[in-house]
Formats: C-alpha cells, sequence, structure tokens
C-alpha cells in the first residue's frame, strides 16, 4: 500500500446512539485500496454497528462517510451503496432457504442486469444473453470457492460452513470495490476455518478485492490482515498494522490480554 494512495472509503468522526447507549464515539478509520483491514474489539464494542453505518443499514447521528473521494449523502438507501460497490455478509447467515446454492449466488447478480422484466420473462433476446453471461460469472465463483458439487442443492440441506461459503460467493457476484464481512468464521471448525481465510486471501491476493472484516479468532486476523483498528466500547483505542496492534497496551488491555505481548 503506497503511503501516497488514498483511502477507498474514510468513515470521519462517526458516533451513533440507540436510546441512552452510544454504539459509536468520534470513530474515524480508512480503507485503503487492495488491502485486507479487521475491526476488532470485545462484544458490544461497536464493530458490527460500523459496518451497518458503511453499508448504508445504520445512518450515523454525527460524522460522514466519503466513498472513492465522494462524501455520501446521508439518505442514500442500502440498495444504491450496494450498487455503488459495497458488497457485505452478515454474522448470521441470510441466505434463501429453498433456493440452491447456485440461485443464491446468482442474487448476487441481480444489480447488474439491465434487461426489462418483459424480456426476462420469455428468455428472448438481450436478457438470454445476459442471463447466460451472468452464469459464467458465477460458475467462476462456484470454481473459485471448490463448491462445484453443491450448486443445485438447497440452502437449507447445506452444513453451517458451507452455507458460509455460499454467503461468501454471493457477496462476491455482485463484484464489488469493497468487501465487508462481518464473523466469516464464526462457529465453523478448524479446517472451515483454514478454507475460509484461503478463500478471503485469494480473493483480496487473485482478484483483488479490497476487504473489511470482524473476526473474533486473532490467529487468523494477525495472519490474513493488512491493518487493524481496535473498538473498545465504541471508542477506537488503536489501529495499525498486526505487530503494532500486538504490542498497543490499550489493545493488550482491553482485549488481548498480556499473552498477546
Amino acid at each position: 500500500m503506497s503511503e501516497k494512495q488514498e483511502p477507498i472509503l474514510t468513515a470521519e468522526h462517526i458516533s451513533v446512539s440507540f436510546g441512552g447507549l452510544k454504539a459509536l464515539d468520534d470513530v474515524s478509520l480508512d480503507i485503503y485500496p487492495g488491502e485486507i483491514m479487521a475491526i476488532i474489539g470485545p462484544n458490544g464494542a461497536g464493530k458490527t454497528t460500523m459496518l451497518n453505518i458503511i453499508n448504508g443499514f445504520y445512518k450515523p447521528d454525527e460524522g460522514r462517510i466519503i466513498f472513492e473521494g465522494k462524501e455520501r449523502p446521508k439518505n442514500m438507501k442500502p440498495n444504491r451503496i450496494a450498487a455503488e460497490g459495497i458488497a457485505r455478509t452478515f454474522q448470521n447467515l441470510a441466505l434463501f432457504k429453498g433456493m440452491s446454492a447456485l440461485g443464491n449466488i446468482m442474487v448476487g447478480r441481480t444489480m447488474m442486469m439491465h434487461s426489462n422484466i418483459f424480456s426476462q420473462a420469455i428468455y428472448w433476446g438481450f436478457s438470454r444473453k445476459e442471463e447466460i453471461a451472468h452464469r459464467k460469472a458465477v460458475e467462476r465463483i462456484i470454481d473459485f470457492l471448490q463448491i462445484e458439487n453443491i450448486r443445485r442443492t438447497p440452502a437449507s440441506m447445506l452444513p453451517y460452513g458451507l452455507r458460509k461459503r455460499v454467503e461468501l460467493a454471493r457477496a462476491l457476484a455482485s463484484e464489488p470495490k469493497l468487501l465487508l464481512l462481518d464473523e466469516p468464521m464464526a462457529g465453523m471448525n478448524l479446517e472451515e476455518k483454514e478454507d475460509i481465510a484461503r478463500f478471503i486471501l485469494d480473493a483480496n491476493e487473485e482478484l483483488g478485492y479490497t476487504i473489511a472484516l470482524i473476526e473474533h479468532d486473532m490467529g487468523v486476523v494477525m495472519d490474513i490482515c493488512d491493518r487493524i483498528a481496535v473498538l473498545d466500547f465504541g471508542k477506537k483505542i488503536g489501529e495499525g498494522t498486526p505487530d503494532e496492534i500486538k504490542a498497543n497496551p490499550k489493545v493488550i488491555k482491553a482485549y488481548l490480554g498480556t499473552a498477546a505481548g
């Protein structure tokens, strides 16, 4: 990452409250093109709230989001933000259970389809060509994530680890400029975590995706992330490389513990 490189996204002085609880308190962070950035901290620190601010699910009480050099309108809806290039996976799976893995992944291409409803209904002309092109793109993602053998399986019948992989595939299918991953390895066994960590690294290094993730497995975070921001009780208490974070006294005291040193 060049020192002169501009951030793809800046969250500037973000504050948001829910009732009497201040979930984020004057938090600023930058995400740079081509990096993997982690947002870590104890439960309730405000990590998922920050992702929800970035992709428009929540609106900040104070502060602003700047994406690709432009300040985002405060009333911009999440679907518009997604169309501009920010994709998201969720801590709790959000798949269509009755739909096949392939169908779920195709949903990620929806905003990129331009044929009208009539031509889609009769599968004719431009609509047919567009469908074929999108299907080819999805098949490349299926090959990339090594889920060829479950493409026709309903999501409800898949084991948890493969459902998480399908959700990652759906996010990749939208070809995002910024990919947000909310605890992509939560609930997984060691082998599943290793697989997902490898796919995240490959998506970054081979496919060129910029990634911001929340993850509690510090071994994974320290291994795959370029930079880390640490939240505690809604405030940012540290930011830097993995080595800098491991040596940060505030972070050690609040989250990592003495073993991190």
